[in-house]
């Protein structure tokens, strides 16, 4: 189960101005100011639902996963995975979860796709016999098989 209750993530982000001069002047004072990514977002999903979570550039989509993962601790709120609270032991949380984000590819560009999801198994640790499950599994959902030949 997965439950996210009033989950607040404000960002302090420096404010720049243009120019040598305005430059210079921001190494001894900088004026920040605050971005609210997530405000009061709360949400429960129960073993076995599936979701799905859409929404504009810029809505905290991204910001939501970072927090769920671990990656991120919020400004307020309680997240709870599967009786965990994500931020508390991050390294034990991730061996049990799965995250890709669409921006980054976890395949390397310049080896066969393959290599790659070796390579991820060899970071994660995940045992040959799991692994080889899995991707037979995923090939054959995704129709895969010409990537990974």
């Amino acid at each position: 189960m997965i439950t996210f209750s009033n989950i607040s993530q404000t960002y302090k982000v420096a404010k720049r101005k243009a120019g040598v001069k305005a430059a210079l002047k921001s190494i001894v004072k900088r004026d920040y100011t605050y971005v609210e990514a997530l405000k009061d977002v709360s949400f429960t999903v129960n073993r076995g639902e599936i979701i799905g979570y859409i929404g504009p550039n810029g809505a905290g989509k991204s910001t939501t996963i970072k927090v769920m993962s671990g990656i991120l601790v919020p400004t307020s709120g309680t997240c709870t995975i599967l009786g965990r609270t994500p931020w508390d032991n991050r390294i034990e949380h991730v061996k049990n979860i799965g995250v890709v984000f669409g921006q980054r590819s976890q395949l390397m560009w310049d080896i066969p796709v393959i290599d790659s999801f070796e390579l991820m198994r060899d970071i994660y640790r995940v045992p040959e016999q799991q692994f080889k499950k899995n991707l037979d599994e995923l090939v054959e959902v995704f129709n895969l098989s010409e990537f990974t030949d």
